[in-house]
């Protein structure tokens, strides 16, 4: 039974069903992925109520040995890959009108943040050294390899405090907040990195010194495309890579927005499952692994995918994830509604 109900997140892979059809496609058919993502799950969101519903102690036990969960997600390495040479081979069809090169490089775009950086998210959390390399290997198709030093090390340690630039503050917008959050989040990568090897008595200009070799594999993977594929194709890479990581920017806007901690003196209260914003409507969760159960994730990093629990003193968005990035880039719309939720939230809390 386990094993049957594992099955419903063969979901995910509609994406990169519907991304074959918009690289062999031309017209509105190669903005399927972004009309299921965008259109199609935010209405269904809205006609299903949300699951708050957690496993048992022995369900949990069960599932989170279960290797066909872990299989799942490595699938998802070869098939980016996959998806990422046949997009570059899309891309060089005769004859492509605009609109046609802008639903292929948004539906690579769309696999680069939701299959992408997604899956590299969970697998980054793992201690084995070849999910952590599959991470990293995923990563690279966004060119956001710093992802798995910042978050990690980082955003986890900070998150909701004003040292995190991958946590939203009141009143700041999405846009604003992209720019921070993508620029300070590199720079505090590269000075997580340096921290570690100071404390180690090695400087930063060093093999040991993972942003750097990051770095070294990014302009080498863009060399490389840049030789056998051209200029072109190199920048309808970087534009799908851009979608990819701005993707994954949105969804930290609506993770903690608004959220914070409380401060003793220079010490902050313990991440608790108050400070992420959770979501158990369940087309989302099926389609992202679970991430809309943040609020578990937080409290416990180390937790896979598929025993992420529902905590009930965590704030609950008001639908599910691609409902909310919609919403967010509405500022106006998303301040009307989400700061009146904070203010109610914080008064409970």
């Amino acid at each position: 039974m386990g094993r049957f109900r594992g099955l419903k997140y063969l979901l995910v892979f509609t994406l990169p069903l519907l991304a074959y059809i918009s690289f062999n496609s031309k017209g509105w058919l190669t903005f399927t992925p972004i009309i299921e993502a965008f259109l199609l799950v935010p209405f269904l969101e809205l006609l299903f109520r949300p699951d708050p519903e957690n496993l048992s102690d022995p369900e949990a036990l069960s599932r989170k040995n279960d290797w066909f969960y872990d299989l799942l997600v490595y699938l998802i390495v070869p098939i980016q890959c996959y998806f990422l040479l046949l997009f570059f081979e899309s891309m060089q069809e005769i004859g492509l009108t605009t609109v046609d090169k802008i639903g292929r490089v948004s539906s690579m775009g769309l696999m680069c943040g939701v299959i992408g950086i997604n899956v590299a998210h969970e697998l980054g959390h793992r201690k084995k050294k070849y999910e952590q390399l599959m991470a990293k290997m995923l990563l690279l198709t966004s060119l956001y390899m710093h992802f798995f030093i910042e978050h990690n090390r980082g955003h986890h340690k900070n998150v909701s405090t004003p040292e995190d630039p991958s946590s939203a503050r009141v009143g700041e917008t999405l846009y604003s907040f992209w720019f921070r959050s993508v620029v300070y989040a590199y720079l505090s990568a590269w000075r997580i990195e340096k921290d570690r090897l100071a404390k180690k008595g090695i400087g930063w200009f060093t093999w040991h010194n993972e942003m750097l070799v990051f770095q070294i594999i990014q302009l080498t993977a863009l060399a490389i495309i840049y030789a056998v594929f051209g200029l072109p194709m190199l920048l309808y890479f970087l534009a799908s890579a851009i979608i990819g990581f701005l993707l994954l920017e949105t969804v930290n806007y609506i993770e903690h927005y608004g959220l914070q901690r409380g401060q003793k003196g220079n010490t902050y209260e313990r991440v608790m499952p108050a400070h992420s914003w959770n979501s158990n409507h369940v087309v989302g969760r099926l389609l992202l692994f679970e991430l809309s159960r943040h609020s578990d994730h937080h409290f416990i990093a180390s937790r896979k995918y598929q025993v992420l629990r529902n905590m009930d003193n965590s704030p609950q968005m008001p639908t599910g994830y691609p409902g909310m990035m919609l919403l967010a880039t509405i500022p106006p719309l998303w301040f009307f509604i989400m700061n009146k939720k904070i203010k109610r939230f914080q008064r409970a809390y």
